[in-house]
């Protein structure tokens, strides 16, 4: 039986409710993070966290509990549930109240957390390459808030479903934006490049730690535009995500990327992040 943590109990998921005038069930109005624990240590939570506030900030809503507070009862959700690793659900709305449009007075935020078992990352699992496909990005102008009104990227999503492919990359006024549900990088001469920060996609935890770890290992990349023709004729296109971590995409819209296969630098990249993984199991990286 999972346990999960709401407003500031921890109980099992089928005891746990919300009211039906929540406006995170009423307007969409609240943000989350989904957090990977490895070997039930919370991965880069401090950045999580920290990007949970700007979610905060973005949609006026004063956080309810301090990084402090919120690191204790997401550790303590980890270990009360089975996984070696997890992927950490956590969500805040802005709490239950009349409906109205207007933001309420006096209302006291609701707190959610759930935890899930992570597989086990060995390259298996896309490890052989995914396809994708290229939409239309149809999502508002503030895709750097990771807000829980997630229709549009459901239905981008669902789109690369019905294609038989695994994600959707996002084109808007002919530059690459994000993946669905995903962060996009591409290779080529050798050079990784990947869409920089801005308003128009969500600043991701394990897009941040990839830049990281090739500065650090001397690999060229740089955060910069990315066009429709330079991902068309990219040598590697990769997704990454806290939970999917690093994908290659060795097909786009039908048509091969590169020589089909996953590329030399996707395969360097993920032995270092897996590299990564293991110090911090080890207690000689940093969280």
């Amino acid at each position: 039986m999972s346990i999960v943590y709401l407003n500031g109990e921890f109980l099992p998921i089928e005891k746990a409710s919300v009211s039906p005038l929540d406006r995170g069930f009423l307007f969409a109005d609240g943000v989350y993070e989904v957090i990977p624990a490895y070997h039930r240590r919370l991965f880069r939570v401090r950045e999580h966290l920290n990007r949970l506030d700007h979610s905060l900030r973005g949609i006026r809503l004063a956080s309810p509990m301090n990084h402090d507070d919120l690191s204790v009862v997401l550790a303590e959700l980890v270990h009360g549930n089975p996984g070696n690793n997890q992927s950490v659900y956590l969500q805040i709305t802005r709490g239950v109240a009349p409906r109205d449009h207007a933001f309420p007075v006096n209302c006291q935020p609701t707190v959610f957390a759930m935890s899930t078992p992570l597989p086990d990352s060995d390259g298996g699992a896309g490890g052989a390459g995914v396809s994708a496909i290229t939409l239309e990005d149809i999502r508002w102008l503030h895709c750097d808030l990771k807000t829980i009104a997630l229709l549009p990227n459901i239905l981008l999503r669902q789109q690369a479903i019905d294609a038989d492919a695994a994600e959707a990359i996002l084109i808007r006024n002919g530059e690459v934006t994000e993946g669905a549900a995903s962060n996009v990088f591409c290779v080529t001469a050798g050079t990784v490049v990947t869409p920089a920060k801005g308003p128009r996609l969500l600043p991701g935890i394990t897009r941040d730690l990839i830049v990281e770890l090739a500065a650090a290992h001397r690999i060229p990349c740089r955060e910069d535009t990315v066009t429709v023709a330079t991902l068309r004729s990219a040598d590697e296109i990769w997704l990454t995500s806290s939970t999917r971590e690093i994908l290659p995409v060795t097909t786009l819209d039908g048509v091969q990327v590169g020589n089909g296969r996953p590329g030399p630098i996707w395969s360097e990249i993920f032995r270092l992040f897996q590299e990564f993984k293991r110090e911090l199991a080890a207690g000689t990286q940093q969280l």
